[in-house]
């Protein structure tokens, strides 16, 4: 059979996952598991590398660890040569614990708090992006606190609209994040970081959305971004170094999915800039891409163990598996599709497939993996691969129900490691106030 992905079938008749059996980590490490392919990951940080710098020499590429972060990953990101795309604090204190150099880190969010702020100029983050006039005015005044200069980008919306869906849209005028370019806006904002006196102006970031399997609307987006920097030099004579487009680009969830491949991407995007830079006399900046989805989305999958089957006549199929929207929150947040295989194939290969839904143990009656998925026969106890669960998986996962969450394995040339441990009952309990603490709790105050 034609197998999707880098899936490969042994002769025992499971699946492998970079060289290693899928039936095997399951008995080892148990289910539910996240499965990384390290391998994988590495290559496609590598091609996204090989083809910007290729296209576009005075480039670098920002691995956005928002779609998958340990500091597992970040170690891999940081010997491949990659820059940091990190939101939060928690990102931050991450990078920071897995040794990421301040410097090639890019400092995101919409509404970063006091603290955050501190901790990013005291990181010496490489690029602070800036979201809001709050942000400007307050980093502005911390910076000199700090007697430090900052360098910032200042975050556009372009107004283009992503093909994909509308909660992963980030680039319309009426986004949340950004200065919306329509109107003179963006202008706004540069006038304020100008006018600063420890805030130092590099140039502008723009990200229109994730999971996009076209290329019109990232192509659009850069020629508007061009087009804006043109008109900012003219305005106020003052030289844009830097362009970030973000990221976006798309994986296969399903054969049905058909995004543009890593080079292709990063070609047309390049050639974009180059061109539109031509055309309007503009000095070409450097030019960063951030990546994430499409690093670690497919080098990622996910093992359950299949308990009760209730097939409803005439109508549906549930087959149960020990998981759910607790280490995938994608079906139920985005209506997002997978693909699911059993990990034994040649025992469920005698008899023809049927549809099935594939649900979680949640007690949610949204809790649903896979609506409609087409399986051969399953009975309890076999083991159910779900693929490309490497991005926003882990991430978003939670303790809902009171379920820890899942063991990680990295897997790598028929080797696998344990990368995060798996949550223990005691673990959930680990930050309460006991009763016996509490006894002893003075209550604060709280004047009006």
């Amino acid at each position: 059979m034609n197998l999707p992905w880098d899936l490969k079938v042994n002769q025992e008749g499971n699946l492998e996952f970079g060289g290693c059996d899928l039936v095997l980590l399951a008995e080892q490490y148990k289910t539910p598991l996240y499965v990384m392919n390290e391998d994988l990951v590495r290559k496609n940080a590598r091609r996204y590398l090989r083809s910007l710098r290729s296209s576009y020499p005075n480039s670098d590429v920002a691995y956005a660890c928002k779609a998958f972060m340990t500091t597992w990953i970040l170690n891999i990101m940081r010997e491949e040569g990659l820059w940091l795309d990190v939101v939060s604090g928690g990102e931050l204190y991450t990078a920071i614990k897995a040794g990421f150099p301040g410097e090639k880190i890019l400092f995101h969010g919409n509404n970063k708090s006091l603290e955050e702020m501190e901790m990013g100029i005291a990181a010496n983050v490489g690029r602070f992006v800036v979201d809001n006039y709050y942000e400007i005015e307050t980093l502005d005044r911390l910076a000199q606190k700090a007697g430090r200069e900052v360098d910032v980008l200042i975050r556009i919306a372009p107004g283009v609209k992503a093909e994909t869906h509308k909660y992963i849209e980030t680039g319309t005028d009426d986004s949340k994040f950004g200065f919306g370019i329509s109107k003179g806006q963006g202008l706004k904002p540069l006038e304020k970081v100008l006018s600063s006196k420890n805030l130092s102006f590099q140039g502008f970031h723009s990200h229109i959305g994730s999971q996009i399997l076209k290329l019109e609307g990232p192509i659009l987006a850069a020629q508007r971004m061009v087009e804006f920097i043109a008109q900012v030099r003219n305005l106020f004579h003052v030289e844009v170094r830097e362009l970030n487009l973000g990221g976006g680009l798309g994986i296969r969830y399903t054969p049905n999915d058909d995004p543009p491949s890593i080079e292709t991407y990063v070609n047309a995007i390049s050639e974009t800039v180059k061109a539109s830079c031509e055309e309007l006399s503009v000095p070409l900046p450097k030019l960063y891409l951030e990546p994430g989805r499409s690093i670690v989305g497919e080098a990622g999958l996910t093992l359950y163990t299949v308990g009760s089957i209730k097939e409803i006549p005439g109508i549906k199929t549930y087959v149960y598996v020990d998981g759910g929207m607790v280490d995938n929150l994608r079906p139920a947040l985005y209506e997002a599709v997978y693909t699911a295989l059993p990990a034994k194939l040649l025992d469920n290969l005698s008899e023809p497939p049927r549809y099935v839904c594939v649900a979680g143990k949640c007690c949610e009656s949204g809790d649903i993996l896979i609506e409609q998925c087409s399986l051969p026969p399953l009975k309890p106890g076999d083991v159910l691969a779900v693929l490309s669960t490497g991005a926003y998986n882990y991430s978003m996962s939670s303790n809902y129900n009171g379920l820890p969450r899942p063991e990680i394995v990295a897997v790598s040339k028929g080797r696998s490691r344990t990368i995060v441990r798996r949550e223990t009952y005691a673990d959930l309990a680990c930050r309460d106030v006991f009763l016996a603490d509490l006894k002893s709790t003075v209550f604060l105050k709280t004047d009006r």
